[in-house]
């Protein structure tokens, strides 16, 4: 594949998309401790389930306005006419079932957070607050663990590839390709 910049990246990086090329090279794999942030990323892979996640990023926007920011409380909070609304958004994904999942999830979010302090130290504990290093893979005992969890705590939309998804995106795991630029850098490496 032909870089501009000349730097290689994952296969799945679209070179003609300067929002993806920027999610991967700034984002992607970066560990994330604010729970706002990793409520968004939750919410955002459950929207992806059967898309791709090129369509959910540029959409992105969309998703933030559309759900007050990811601001859980409200979310949890939605009634029957604010999905209603979401349902005729078209500029999110406007699937019924991913919305009041989003919905279920958010009330679910908040109850992780009451019991652990904080959404961060519930996904952290996982790894002892370390990230771990997996290329190649889908799933693992680890997006396992988490999703069986997740979906005995409530959750929708959380299987263990969507979990596997979630926890790349948010730096639990480094998961960039051979020949990308940044394999080599980890965690915390350059970006």
């Amino acid at each position: 594949m032909e870089w501009k910049d000349g730097r290689p990246r994952c296969r799945w990086a679209n070179p003609e998309n300067p929002r993806y090329l920027h999610y991967h090279d700034r984002e992607w794999g970066v560990p994330v401790h604010d729970d706002r942030t990793l409520f968004e990323m939750l919410i955002l892979e459950g929207f992806q389930a059967g898309l791709s996640w090129e369509c959910i990023l540029n959409k992105r926007e969309n998703f933030r306005r559309a759900f007050d920011g990811f601001d859980w409380e409200k979310v949890a909070a939605y009634g029957p006419e604010k999905r209603e609304a979401l349902a005729a958004d078209a500029g999110i994904v406007r699937n019924r079932r991913k919305i009041a999942a989003a919905v279920g999830n958010a009330a679910a979010f908040a109850a992780i957070r009451r019991e652990w302090g904080s959404f961060d130290r519930y996904l952290w504990h996982w790894t002892e607050g370390r990230t771990l290093r997996e290329v190649g893979r889908a799933t693992s005992p680890l997006s396992d663990a988490v999703s069986k969890d997740l979906q005995k705590r409530g959750m929708k939309f959380v299987g263990s590839t969507i979990i596997y998804a979630y926890l790349q995106a948010v730096g639990v795991l480094w998961s960039h390709e051979p020949g990308c630029y940044l394999y080599k850098a980890g965690p915390g490496g350059e970006h």
